[in-house]
């Protein structure tokens, strides 16, 4: 046992060495690839949030933006109907003062015509009763 005991010296001081110069700089490496990693990690963390963030800003302009482009398409499409319902008005307007004219115009050819008529038959009476009635007789003693 006694010529064991160098052996349990070196195996110990192998041990003690190996705990310095191996272990001990492992798991300081290892720490600190385990901290960087898990900086890293809350970095990507921290980037995704502010991507989320911006994502989320970015879509609420998106919308705003639609909504103003759908406002101001609204409001084209009423100038355009109010434009053109006051055009068609005006035509309307337009076609009514000319129906009036012409009514006007019609009314005032009947009348005319009926004047004509009035005259003609006047004098084709006439014409009949000369044809008609011997010569001695008028026609106006004969409308008495």
């Amino acid at each position: 046992m006694l010529g064991s005991v160098p052996t349990m010296i070196l195996f110990l001081l192998l041990v003690f060495a190996y705990g310095v110069l191996v272990r001990g700089p492992l798991e300081r490496v290892l720490a600190e690839r385990r901290a960087r990693t898990a900086g890293a990690i809350e970095q990507a963390r921290g980037a995704l949030a502010a991507a989320e963030a911006d994502t989320s800003a970015y879509e609420e302009k998106l919308r705003a933006a639609r909504a103003e482009i759908y406002k101001m398409r609204e409001q084209k499409l009423k100038q355009w109907n109010a434009e053109r319902d006051a055009a068609l008005e005006q035509v309307r307007q337009s076609m009514q003062e000319r129906i009036r004219t012409a009514r006007q115009d019609i009314e005032q050819s009947a009348a005319q015509a009926r004047k004509q008529v009035e005259g003609a038959s006047e004098d084709l009476s006439e014409r009949v009763l000369k044809a008609v009635l011997p010569g001695t007789i008028r026609p106006t003693e004969v409308a008495q």
